[in-house]
């Protein structure tokens, strides 16, 4: 069987490690990257961590307005798509990646997976939310992460096609975090303890577009009394740069880093503040304190047990959040048992008897 995945940015890079590996030996696999997200020193060191082959594509298409982006994919990989012929494209996430393999898939009438479908956020100013909502309403596989993005989508009436599988995330965290603990330095280097830091990653538009918003996001950081590790996204560093913002005394600013090194910083410490999906999810399931910076989460479990504070008002608000207690004991296990590509190839497999 041969199946194309469709990939753009990091974290789908991440969730896509697991099923690859599940497949190989087994299946051909076409890999095309659109290059939305393209950094080739940040793009070759994940490929080499995760052990991803090498793309058989690579469309470059890079940063630009949605129209022109989505647009400039959706026929690259049409091209590729009628020259592979596969028996899937497989997609993840919710970018304009995910947006155009799919539609470029279901116009050639080639079935389609999602994995992680069924999310909502319930906030249509976010690009990410209209693309996955579109997404799963033209997929003929929906992979559901959690028995709350099953239901999600059966109030909107699919219910065909959707499995519940776990997070794929669970499987690379599985795979990964004691290699991690076990090889990554950084946290040596920059001479921190562990529990002593916190660790923060910010890239969402309104975050970063809006210099009033990224100075409180600032200030909420500053009085945090420990350092904080921040590895700086480009789009957040050009931001800082335009609104003439300084970062804290007690921010350590990085270039942005690899996938072990951010599990290894993950593990260690005491709190994370972030607007990220994915590390909401890592957060949650290493039992480490997370502050998701934004007015509303897909993740609701992560909120629900405990572990994870959403904060979106002024710095107090996120200081105050900081200061409350957190839970003693261990988050329950809502995202899977890290076999969750596995369960994803057996679909695609029964999907073309």
């Amino acid at each position: 069987m041969k199946i194309v995945t469709i990939v753009g940015a990091r974290p789908q890079f991440i969730k896509a490690a697991p099923v690859s590996q599940a497949l190989a030996g087994q299946h051909q696999q076409i890999l095309i990257h659109t290059g939305q997200h393209y950094d080739r020193e940040m793009s070759d060191l994940f490929f080499d961590e995760l052990h991803i082959p090498r793309p058989d594509y690579e469309l470059g298409i890079g940063s630009g307005p949605h129209g022109r982006q989505t647009g400039q994919m959706l026929q690259r990989i049409e091209e590729a798509l009628l020259a592979e012929k596969p028996a899937w494209v497989l997609v993840y996430g919710d970018t304009n990646s995910t947006l155009a393999g799919a539609l470029a898939a279901v116009k050639l009438q080639i079935p389609v997976a999602h994995v992680e479908a069924g999310l909502r956020s319930f906030n249509r100013a976010m690009p990410e939310e209209h693309n996955r909502v579109l997404t799963d309403h033209c997929a003929d596989l929906l992979l559901c992460p959690t028995q709350t993005a099953v239901n999600l989508l059966a109030a909107e009436g699919i219910t065909r096609g959707v499995f519940l599988v776990g997070d794929v995330m669970v499987d690379a965290m599985q795979q990964h975090g004691a290699l991690a603990r076990q090889h990554s330095t950084l946290a040596d280097r920059l001479h921190l303890r562990p529990r002593s830091f916190a660790l923060a990653t910010i890239h969402r538009p309104y975050n970063t577009d809006d210099p009033a918003r990224l100075a409180v996001i600032l200030t909420a950081l500053a009085g945090l009394a420990m350092p904080v590790v921040f590895p700086v996204h480009p789009r957040t560093r050009a931001a800082l740069a335009r609104a003439g913002l300084t970062l804290p005394a007690n921010v350590i600013a990085l270039d942005p880093i690899g996938y072990l090194d951010m599990l290894a910083l993950e593990q260690t410490a005491a709190l994370i503040v972030t607007d990220s999906g994915g590390v909401q999810k890592e957060a949650y399931c290493f039992a480490v304190p997370c502050i998701t910076v934004r007015p509303e989460t897909e993740w609701v479990e992560t909120v629900d047990a405990g572990w994870n504070r959403l904060a979106w008002g002024d710095a107090a608000q996120v200081i105050e959040a900081a200061r409350r207690p957190w839970p003693t004991t261990p988050p329950p296990p809502v995202f899977g048992d890290g076999h969750a590509a596995e369960r994803i190839v057996r679909l695609l497999e029964r999907g073309t008897l």
